[in-house]
This record gives C-alpha cells, sequence and structure tokens, in this order.
C-alpha cells in the first residue's frame, strides 16, 4: 500500500469523512474484510454478508490498529463513508495501480487457480518482489484486496480471477488492468450461472484474453479445445502451453513415483531441464507448465523457472493436503470445493497415493451443476467404484445419493453407506477407518466437510 491520507483516499472513493479527527492521518497497510486480519496502519473494508455485517465489528477493528473503516453508514469510530464500499476498494484499488509500476498477471479457469497461483508466485518471487492472491480472494472484494498490498517494491503482481457468472472478468480486468492473462481450462465450475454448458463457461472465461491490450500476452491450454477456442478473441501474443507436440512450453517424459507425485522434462523456447513436483497427481504437471509459460514470457530462463517449480510447496489448506496420522491413517483433504473435474483428478490422485493401501471416500455435493447434476453426481460414484476405492461414504440428501447408488449398482465390491450430514460423516469415518488407510475427503465449500477432514486428521489412533 501506498501511504494516503484520510482526505486523500476519500477523494478517490467519493466518501464522507465521519468522526475523523484528523483528515491527515496515514493509511500506511492493506485493507481486510475480517476484523480478525486487520493490520496497524490499515483500513477496515466493512461489508455485509448473508451471516455477518462488517459494521458490527468496526469498533474493533479500530481498537485492533485500523486508521478508519470505510463502511456504507456512520459507525461510531473513525470512517470514510460510501454509497457502496465494494465499489469504493475497488476504485482505491484501481487508483493505486495507476501510482504503480508491477507486471500485472491475471488467471482464470475451472479448476487448477489456486494451486497454479501458488507454483507461479513461488518462481516469481524467487526473482524479484511479488504479490499474489491470498489463499482463493479471487473475486471483486478479493481482488482488490490483493491490490491494495502492492507498493514501490512490487514488480509482479499475481491476481487470481475468479468468475461466477458472465462480466465477472470484464469487472476485474478494469480493476487490475493485465500484461499477462492466463487461462487454464474450460470445466463446469459455476456452469448453472453462465448458462448450461462448456461453451456457455468459455465465453465467461474469455473475456479475460479480450482485455488484453496487443503488446499482453495470451497464455493458452493447448491440450483444452474450448481455450484454444479463445485465440481468436485477443489482441495479445499468443503462447501455448501444455502436454501438446505444438506448445512452446511443454512437458516431455512424465513419470510419477509411488507417492503419485510427477515429475517430466520441461521445454521452453530458451531450453530444457527436469521439473519433479511435491504435489500429488498427474493434474499438476498442466498446473505447472501454465506458471512456466507466465515466467517464460516474463523472461526468466528454463533452469531458473524448473528450480522454482522443484522448491514449490503447497501453500493453500484444503487442496489435496495430506496429513499422516501416528497409526499410518493418511488423510487427503481436498474439501475447499468440488466439480466433476477436480472430483476426478483427486480420485485418481488418491488413489495413486494409496498403491496397494485400502481406501475410504468420504464425498458430497458437487455444487452449481445445473441440470446435469444428479448425472454428474452418480459418474462419480461409478469413477469411485471403477477405481476400486474399499469405501464410500457420501454425505447429505438428494445429488449425493445418486453417487451412492450408482457406486452400489457397479458390482465393483465398494462399501457404500450414505449419511445426512457432516457430523454423520465424521462419526462412521472414524467408526471405518482402519490403520493404514488412505481417506479422501472432498465437497464444494458450502458443505463443511473441511471440518471433518480437519477432525479426522486430528483423531487419535485406534487401541489395538
Amino acid at each position: 500500500m501506498i501511504p494516503m491520507t484520510l482526505h486523500e483516499i476519500a477523494q478517490v472513493v467519493g466518501a464522507t469523512l465521519d468522526d475523523v479527527p484528523d483528515p491527515r492521518a496515514l493509511v500506511t497497510a492493506p485493507s481486510a474484510v475480517d476484523s480478525r486480519e486487520v493490520v496497524p496502519g490499515g483500513l477496515f473494508a466493512a461489508t455485509v454478508g448473508a451471516r455477518v455485517d462488517g459494521h458490527d465489528y468496526a469498533a474493533g477493528a479500530i481498537a485492533g490498529g485500523a486508521v478508519a473503516v470505510l463502511a456504507s453508514r456512520p459507525v461510531g469510530v473513525p470512517a470514510l463513508v460510501v454509497g457502496d464500499v465494494q465499489l469504493a476498494i475497488g476504485l482505491l484499488a484501481r487508483h493505486l495501480l495507476e501510482h504503480l509500476s508491477p507486471t500485472v498477471i491475471g488467471l482464470t479457469g475451472s479448476v487448477g487457480k489456486t494451486t497454479t497461483k501458488d507454483l507461479l508466485a513461488q518462481v516469481l518471487e524467487r526473482h524479484a518482489a511479488t504479490v499474489a492472491t491470498d489463499r482463493s480472494f479471487n473475486n471483486e472484494l478479493g481482488l482488490p484486496l490483493t491490490v491494495l498490498r502492492a507498493d514501490a517494491t512490487t514488480r509482479y503482481l499475481v491476481l487470481e480471477m475468479g468468475a461466477g457468472r458472465k462480466g465477472d472478468l470484464t469487472y476485474l480486468t478494469g480493476l487490475a488492468p493485465l500484461q499477462v492473462g492466463l487461462v487454464l481450462n474450460v470445466g463446469t465450475a459455476h456452469v448453472e450461472r453462465m448458462g448450461g454448458g462448456p461453451a456457455d463457461v468459455a465465453e465467461a472465461k474469455g473475456e479475460l484474453v479480450e482485455a488484453l491490450p496487443a503488446d499482453g500476452f495470451a497464455l493458452l491450454n493447448a491440450d483444452d479445445p474450448y481455450v484454444m477456442g479463445m485465440a481468436g478473441r485477443t489482441r495479445a501474443h499468443i503462447v501455448l502451453y501444455g502436454r501438446s507436440p505444438q506448445a512452446q512450453v511443454r512437458a516431455e517424459a512424465v513419470r510419477m513415483d509411488d507417492r503419485a507425485r510427477t515429475s517430466f522434462e520441461l521445454v521452453t523456447p530458451s531450453g530444457r531441464a527436469p521439473v519433479g513436483l511435491d504435489l500429488i497427481g498427474e493434474h499438476q504437471v498442466s498446473n505447472a507448465l501454465a506458471a512456466a509459460a507466465v515466467a517464460t514470457v516474463l523472461g526468466l530462463g528454463v533452469a531458473e523457472i524448473a528450480d522454482g517449480l522443484n522448491a514449490a510447496r503447497r501453500r493453500s489448506a484444503g487442496r489435496l493436503e495430506i496429513v499422516e496420522r501416528p497409526d499410518g491413517v493418511t488423510i487427503v483433504n481436498d474439501a475447499y470445493n468440488a466439480n466433476p473435474e477436480s472430483m476426478r483428478a483427486g480420485l485418481r490422485a488418491v488413489k495413486a497415493l494409496a498403491g496397494s493401501r485400502r481406501t475410504v471416500a468420504v464425498l458430497g455435493a458437487m455444487g452449481q451443476q445445473a441440470d446435469a447434476s444428479r448425472a454428474r453426481h452418480a459418474e462419480m460414484g461409478r469413477l469411485v467404484a471403477d477405481l476400486r476405492f474399499d469405501v464410500l461414504i457420501t454425505v447429505g440428501a438428494g445429488d449425493p445419493l445418486a453417487m451412492a447408488w450408482a457406486a452400489e449398482c457397479s458390482n465393483q465390491g465398494v462399501a457404500v453407506h450414505a449419511v445426512e450430514d457432516v457430523a454423520g460423516a465424521l462419526s462412521l469415518a472414524t467408526a471405518l477407518v482402519e490403520p493404514g488407510d488412505v481417506v479422501f475427503v472432498k465437497a464444494s465449500s458450502e458443505i463443511g466437510l473441511g471440518a471433518c477432514a480437519r477432525a479426522l486428521a486430528d483423531a487419535s489412533p485406534k487401541a489395538q
């Protein structure tokens, strides 16, 4: 954050100062929308959510060191009062970028955004000062909060950009104009809001490359036909990445070890170098190549990129997060979110990790799958059976029951159990899991299965 007085911020966002003793007070630190994450010298943006109104926490934020509250009404403490807090925080972020000069990189896709963002940040920060999206703060509030962490030393600004509906990426790229745009894939995440099919998702995701300038770079996944279809929608220089021979940044000689970690030969225009990822699942190759493609157009050499990927570690919780219990049970927490593409990749990665060990899948609903939801859940049930999982526990009524039914009808020997809620899943899994098992936990975030995964990871080994 570049230092600004409250008066200057008010001018930028069109705010009225309320209960502000000194308009010259400086804001020197980033903003937060969670009062528990306020840092001294920052702003607290009081937003209204479905269950929590940030205005109720204004006094606590000031006590925690916030200089003022960005609010939609007076709150009894120093405040910048605006008509729309979300719009105001976006205006402030855009103003900041106009006074700084980082290379702004935006990335989107149906799956893999956060992992790719984390890999890319770890490659770039070895080269120069880098600010990247925290966790999955990739929406109309999260993106400005990331921008407001940048300062005069920031060389690279890596922005994960989510799209729940058409128009979202046009808005986000308007707040943070890009020099580099990366599209990972087109799947079924948010398909319900976008029109019902992958072509509609592709239309929305393609807004990112449409926003790029003629001297920018559009990095497209050569292995995804919907992404490749975006080539005609951008003025920018196009660079392809993937496992396709036509990709300028590609992987050759892909291998997987007995811990389901992948290695490959990274090929870029500057040469080739070996890469070994400390992440499970063959699908991570595509995420690593996407990060490598960005680093390539930014001028990093293949050896430097490979070194960064080799040293990279998982940063974000709930994404194929592995915990080893003392009794040999391995918990794989992938419960941050779910759609058919990520569920499929996770199930396969866990089976590769398990080898001959017994496997248990605890699966909940995949949200926003529109009219195809029941069929897609049934498909996941068949996949669980085809992969020879030993136990399947489905959580919740409705579509998860289609998953259970499909697995039970497969005649593959999987033991199927259906429970109503997260508490039931934890109780049953605790009873069924045996020493040495590999347990995979996944659902859309609103289901709350992350709590089940964490509780299973912390559980005491059974008495022998």
